[in-house]
């Protein structure tokens, strides 16, 4: 691993991507700061507004207010996503070790220790699997399909994807924020930076407040993204699908016309081959769609516009810069 452009100052950062939270984020202070003061560490909490429409912006100026000595807040321009908004968490964040939280109180912050454990066991990657989800059924089973083929296509083994309560060592962070992807999914990348990385169980609760961010289309979304952002694999299966289909369809022309010599012309089965024909015109636009995905990406890429921009930073009184606006 490369050395940290950034020296830690604080043994940990907790960050914690905010976007319309305003209903729940007093209940996170409330429960979130006793665990990490308890710990007996010098630590952060990193806020990272994602363009909150809500008074989210103002609850973390006044929590910033009241915590100067241990609160950073970054305010940025505009919504980007929650792994964006991390990202930017990461690049500010000062800790030896990371960690990240939902704000939205699933991942209850009692079971950061437990992660802070396994790294003091010598983990430098500690993704979590939440126990008893509080998920409706329909996205418990698509978010267990999801992750048998990612496993499957890219090779990345966690159990639990879509759990953001993670931890992470200052220089798996430093390799993630210097690798400038595009669509870039954290928990994979950093799995595969890690060199021992671990799991653990973890409880999760019913949201406190407020809605869920990730709708049906979104995790769908998501997950196509990690899956051409990872792996070839997709491009490869339909190369192999294209050289079967083509050899099937020649085996069938051949068929049909040595059919053709023997009975004569013949109306039946024409509209199977209108079948086979509207068949065969889905995967062709089936394999424009997943090449432009990857076109798309590499044109994402080569614009070069940053991630995201920051508008406003309060800093903890540990950071010497002060508030910069």
């Amino acid at each position: 691993m490369q050395e940290s452009a950034t020296p830690p100052t604080v043994d940990l950062s907790v960050i914690v991507p905010v976007f319309n939270e305003e209903a729940v984020l007093d209940a996170l202070f409330a429960r979130l700061y006793p665990v990490l003061d308890a710990l007996a560490l010098r630590y952060e909490v990193v806020f990272v507004d994602d363009g909150s429409r809500d008074g989210s912006a103002e609850l973390l100026r006044r929590q910033h207010a009241a915590r100067r000595d241990v609160t950073r807040v970054l305010l940025l321009r505009r919504n980007v996503g929650q792994h964006q908004a991390i990202l930017a968490g990461f690049a500010e964040s000062l800790g030896r070790r990371v960690l990240t939280l939902d704000a939205d109180l699933q991942n209850p912050p009692e079971e950061i220790p437990k992660l802070l454990a396994e790294m003091d066991r010598g983990h430098d990657y500690v993704g979590t699997i939440r126990r008893d989800r509080q998920d409706p059924r329909w996205r418990r089973l698509a978010s267990n399909a999801m992750n048998r083929l990612r496993e499957r296509i890219t090779g990345v083994r966690m159990t639990d994807q879509g759990c953001m309560l993670r931890a992470y060592d200052r220089d798996i962070v430093d390799a993630v924020t210097s690798s400038k992807e595009i669509g870039v999914f954290i928990p994979a990348l950093a799995f595969l930076y890690a060199a021992n990385p671990t799991e653990i169980q973890v409880a999760h609760e019913a949201r406190a407040a407020g809605t869920s961010k990730y709708p049906l289309y979104k995790l769908v979304n998501l997950n196509f993204d990690l899956l051409t952002g990872l792996s070839l694999a997709p491009l490869q299966v339909f190369s192999i699908l294209g050289f079967a289909i083509s050899a099937a369809s020649f085996l069938l022309v051949l068929y049909l016309a040595l059919r053709r010599l023997v009975i004569g012309a013949e109306a039946e089965g024409l509209f199977t081959l209108f079948g086979i024909l509207f068949f065969l015109c889905g995967v062709i636009i089936i394999g424009i769609g997943l090449l432009g995905e990857y076109i798309g990406r590499i044109y994402a890429q080569s614009n070069g516009r940053p991630a995201y921009l920051i508008r406003t930073q309060l800093r903890p009184d540990h950071d010497p810069s002060g508030v910069s606006e």
